[in-house]
């Protein structure tokens, strides 16, 4: 609520004394409602094995794998300001780390779909050490060139099928329908737990720091912040998210190369749905991901002519939307589902002589 214009000219009634103390505000009561909307869908999305189609659960799976990447990769770029094009890296680590823990290691597949997101962001801590002396574009292509070297390397590993990839058979002993139903509860766990794991920190102290660090590296270390620390530990954040949608991707997929593991196309669609929804918010990835898997849905059967059309509304979304659709519904409407921004509003109170 803000002050009326009698207040800022002193024009109040003398028998009226006005105060003005400051409140912070997190969220509104929409948000509260979204919240609830939002938790009743998640319920009934969790009863899809029960009555839907084998067809619909596989491709949510696909779809929150994807999704689950674009959050990553918005929590890397969009908000800590470390735009990477080589996240693809992790998501083929982790899909071969689950791989060779279901395969030769004797683990259950479901079980090493954590552990091999949890390799990924292991693997990342060593790796941060080469891509963190790079700045800017030489970041991003860094990045790649990181992934590539990924890539070859398994690809000349003969245990797990060199360039031409392998099966996963630890799932061979699994009914068909068991393991669909698995890999789809557990995709919307992740969806979630990737959700609510985004929000709860960027309301933090944390979300903070990091976003201070994405404007001002200098200004930020200033100030009393572990930059190096904060990048880091976001960078491996972003590979563990990264490993869990790859391992959790080829568990439903069965099959796995290197050419689909570290492929580039993960990361331009990814880059695709946090563009289209708005960079830097939560609910970018999510309107992007719908839209993506609208036009997936529809229109992947025109082959190259797609690639085109997504190339093109990228384009368009760009040069109108700068701040992606959500991001225009928000500075148009003030629309806002998951409110990470501190809001100062004053307050006025009346009391009568």
């Amino acid at each position: 609520m803000t002050l009326p214009p009698e207040a800022a000219y002193g024009r109040l009634p003398p028998a009226v004394r006005l105060s003005a103390p400051f409140e912070v505000e997190r969220g509104t009561r929409a948000n509260q409602w979204a919240l609830g909307v939002s938790l009743a869908l998640v319920g009934v999305a969790a009863s899809l094995p029960f009555w839907g189609e084998s067809s619909w659960m596989r491709e949510f799976v696909e779809i929150a794998c994807y999704f689950i990447f674009a959050m990553m990769w918005n929590l890397l770029a969009g908000y800590g300001g470390m735009v990477s094009i080589g996240q693809q890296a992790f998501f083929g680590l982790g899909g071969y780390a689950m791989l060779a823990l279901g395969n030769f290691a004797g683990v259950n597949p479901f079980v090493a779909v954590p552990l091999g997101a949890l390799a990924a962001a292991l693997v990342a801590l060593p790796v941060s050490f080469v891509a963190f002396r790079l700045q800017g574009g030489y970041f991003a292509i860094g990045t790649w060139v990181i992934s590539e070297v990924f890539r070859l390397s398994v690809a000349n590993i003969p245990a797990v099928g060199g360039g031409s990839g392998t099966t996963l058979t630890a799932l061979r002993g699994i009914e068909r329908a068991t393991r669909e139903s698995v890999t789809y509860w557990m995709a919307l766990a992740c969806v979630v737990a990737a959700i609510a794991g985004v929000y709860l920190f960027l309301r933090g102290k944390q979300g903070l720091a990091l976003l201070a660090i994405r404007d001002n590296e200098v200004a930020a270390e200033s100030q009393g912040i572990a930059v190096r620390r904060m990048k880091l530990a976001v960078y491996a954040v972003a590979a563990f998210g990264a490993g869990l949608a790859g391992a959790l991707y080829f568990v439903g997929n069965l099959r796995i190369s290197p050419d689909s593991a570290f492929s580039v196309n993960w990361m331009a669609f990814a880059i695709f749905m946090v563009v289209i929804g708005g960079i830097g918010r939560i609910e970018g990835p999510i309107v992007g991901a719908v839209i993506f898997w609208g036009l997936n849905k529809f229109f992947s059967d025109w082959g190259t002519w797609y690639l085109l059309g997504l190339g093109l509304l990228a384009i368009i979304v760009t040069l109108f939307f700068k701040q992606g659709l959500w991001g225009f519904a928000q500075m148009r409407w003030g629309w806002m589902l998951f409110p990470t921004q501190r809001r100062l509003v004053h307050t006025v109170s009346e009391e009568r002589a």
